[in-house]
């Protein structure tokens, strides 16, 4: 069995872990520590947030001179142990400190995108970031129903046991690949390299610009949703909702069928400006404030955000070296979770001040200035890079 699926096994089983306390962090705050505000919730949020996007790039150029699987052997028994303390923490400022530790362990395992972007052949590689985007939805979807069931037969702090055997999963499989002899060979690095290279620079600094803009719209729309659809549909069907809600994921699922049982594209950014434009109107539909123009946006909206989001990541490592795919790759992971960040806050203050719907056409702007930039700075440059 190729050492990919293995790694796609572990990716799995990594965002499974890591969201089965996502949607119920209020319940856990209240029952744990009697907090109930929810903006302290929202600051957790945002530092944890914060806290990836400062250790990704650290453990990305530890990677240089480690292999990614010692590393997570090491860092995912760490994190596994500090995880399962965390439901026995009864002091809210400790909990705190641990929980953003085990954030700084656990965010080692993103090196496992592009390790296996990095073994797999070039041709693959818009197949293999489907699977994997398709993977990260699938696991939010169970990490939240594992956590809900650890909620209701349980208590709200078990989860974080969950977590931890998660984390130990993954520990225990990297270290099976190390003393099976499936560790791969890094690729040569093709220059020196320092701290200087965590800078983005180049067609990589306009690719995260561009991202930035891109996860800073997606995200916008996605924090009251559930509130702008029972509004619409005059429904308090929380599973009605959450199907709703869920359209894109399995938009998403269709997508990636489609993409393997049609002929591929040649390169990776082909698709990028049609899927664009088709999401703006996924946006504009769901901004007119019917059931049917809602449930129409979201389908238009998943299968296009799929495809943009897939060839994005596809298209930065077409341009980069298989030696920096990971310093290169955590940029602009760096730059998404500043747009999520941003939206984080943005989200909240339109939906206090404006009508429920104005996200969606703030995030239409969003798009339309992903458009004009991808024009710009990037679609006219690609073709003169070389692909490595």
């Amino acid at each position: 069995m190729p050492v990919r699926v293995f790694l796609i096994a572990m990716t799995l089983v990594a965002v499974v872990s890591d969201y089965m306390m996502h949607p119920f962090y209020p319940i856990f705050f209240a029952a744990r520590f009697g907090v109930t505000d929810p903006r302290i919730t929202g600051i957790y949020f945002s530092a944890v947030c914060a806290t990836v996007m400062v250790a990704f790039p650290i453990w990305a150029m530890v990677s240089r001179r480690i292999p990614e699987l010692r590393i997570l052997v090491i860092t995912q028994v760490l994190a596994g142990m500090l995880a399962a303390s965390c439901a026995f923490i009864t002091s809210y400022p400790i909990f705190w400190l641990v929980s953003l530790v085990v954030i700084v362990f656990k965010g080692s395992y993103l090196l496992v995108y592009p390790y296996i972007l990095r073994i797999t052949p070039a041709e693959k590689h818009v197949g293999i970031i489907s699977i994997l985007s398709v993977i990260i939805h699938l696991g939010g979807v169970l990490g939240a129903i594992f956590g809900g069931m650890v909620i209701d037969w349980l208590q709200p702090q078990y989860i974080y046991l969950g977590m931890a055997a998660g984390d130990f999963f993954q520990a225990g499989l990297s270290l099976y690949l190390l003393m099976a002899g499936r560790q791969e060979t890094p690729a040569p690095a093709t220059t020196p390299h320092s701290w200087y290279d965590l800078i983005p620079g180049g067609m990589v600094l306009k690719l995260s610009v561009i991202t930035l803009l891109f996860y800073y719209a997606d995200f916008l729309i996605r924090p009251f949703f559930v509130r702008y659809w029972e509004s619409v549909a005059s429904s308090d069907s929380r599973i009605l909702s959450g199907t709703i809600y869920a359209i894109p994921a399995a938009v998403a699922v269709l997508a990636l069928y489609m993409n393997k049982t049609r002929r591929p594209y040649n390169t990776p950014w082909h698709g990028i400006l049609p899927a664009l434009l088709l999401a703006l109107c996924g946006l504009m539909l769901q901004a007119y404030p019917t059931v049917i123009t809602i449930i129409a946006g979201r389908c238009l909206y998943g299968w296009a955000f799929f495809q943009c989001a897939v060839r994005f990541d596809a298209l930065l490592f077409h341009i980069s070296d298989p030696a920096s795919y990971a310093i290169e790759y955590s940029k602009i992971h760096f730059f998404q979770n500043l747009g999520v960040l941003a939206a984080s806050f943005s989200a909240g203050v339109l939906a206090e001040y404006l009508p429920l719907n104005i996200p969606f056409v703030v995030a239409f702007a969003g798009y339309l200035g992903v458009v004009l930039l991808y024009y710009m700075l990037a679609r006219t440059r690609i073709q003169t890079i070389p692909q490595y």
